[in-house]
């Protein structure tokens, strides 16, 4: 189960993600960012309550990239270590920015 919540705030656009991007849930949040990703100039994924993600998630947080470097910037906060040992191993550590 995934919970997403938006927030819109004069070109940035957050999103607070809860529980599990998956393979289930990741087209969820794909279609999410897809229908608020206009126009943005910022784009903030905060995983505070984030507990997993697979390599479906991965996918989406790579095309969030790939948009928001032609119209501005992303980044990723509040990795738990969980998250961030499966940054770590797929290299995602390297590609994101993570404060």
């Amino acid at each position: 189960m995934l919970n997403i919540k938006k927030d819109i705030d004069n070109g940035k656009l957050t999103f607070a993600l809860e529980g599990r991007l998956d393979t289930v849930t990741s087209p969820e949040l794909e279609s999410a960012i897809k229908e608020s990703i206009d126009g943005a100039t910022e784009l903030v994924m905060d995983f505070k309550d984030l507990e997993y993600i697979s390599s479906a998630g991965l996918r989406v947080l790579l095309s969030a990239q790939k948009t928001m470097m032609q119209q501005g910037s992303m980044k990723v906060i509040n990795v738990n270590d969980i998250v961030m040992e499966i940054f770590d191993v797929t290299g995602f550590g390297d590609i994101l920015t993570i404060e």
